[in-house]
């Protein structure tokens, strides 16, 4: 089961540091890990993407997060209604003939050619994780020569209550 964890921290060294040792320290894998500044001064927000047995360890790291001194707030988003967004950057090898397909590619996923040069283009795509591996399913054959995937970034659907958010700090 793909769990989807938040979490707002402060902006301090070596937090990412001990986020990524307590998964580690009990076997579970991140398969993916943003961070970044939010929009207060001094706090950063992360998105973990874990895959775990059952909800029961989501619970478990949760109430972990929460004893960490830098965590502000945790939010377990797995069973809410969210936002989740990736970025992908895609140097594809082209030739003369495989341009033009590659160009029909692109447009119906929304993505955008944002570098070209003779033998290659480089290719932005947004979206949900599904999305963004679909379309690098469908270059694949021409030859992907560089893939860079930023993981992702996550928020919850307007206003919900969630019972796993633990109390919010503010910082004045």
């Amino acid at each position: 089961m793909k769990g989807i964890i938040t979490l707002t921290v402060m902006n301090r060294p070596g937090v990412l540091n001990r986020i990524t040792n307590l998964f580690s320290s009990r076997n579970y894998n991140i398969e993916s890990i943003t961070v970044g500044h939010s929009e207060q001064e001094g706090i950063s927000r992360m998105t973990v993407v874990v895959n775990v047995e059952n909800e029961s360890v989501l619970e478990q790291i949760t109430k972990q997060l929460n004893k960490q001194i830098d965590v502000i707030k945790v939010t377990e988003m797995t069973n809410q209604s969210f936002v989740a967004r990736e970025l992908a950057l895609i140097k594809v090898a082209v030739t003369p003939q495989s341009r033009g397909e590659i160009y029909s590619l692109v447009e119906p996923f929304r993505a955008s050619v944002i570098d070209i040069s003779k033998d290659s283009l480089v290719i932005q795509i947004t979206g949900e994780s599904d999305k963004v591996e679909a379309f690098i399913e469908l270059l694949k054959p021409y030859g992907i020569k560089e893939l860079a995937r930023t993981g992702t970034t996550a928020f919850p659907r307007g206003m919900q209550k969630n019972a796993n958010t633990a109390t919010t700090l503010s910082i004045v």
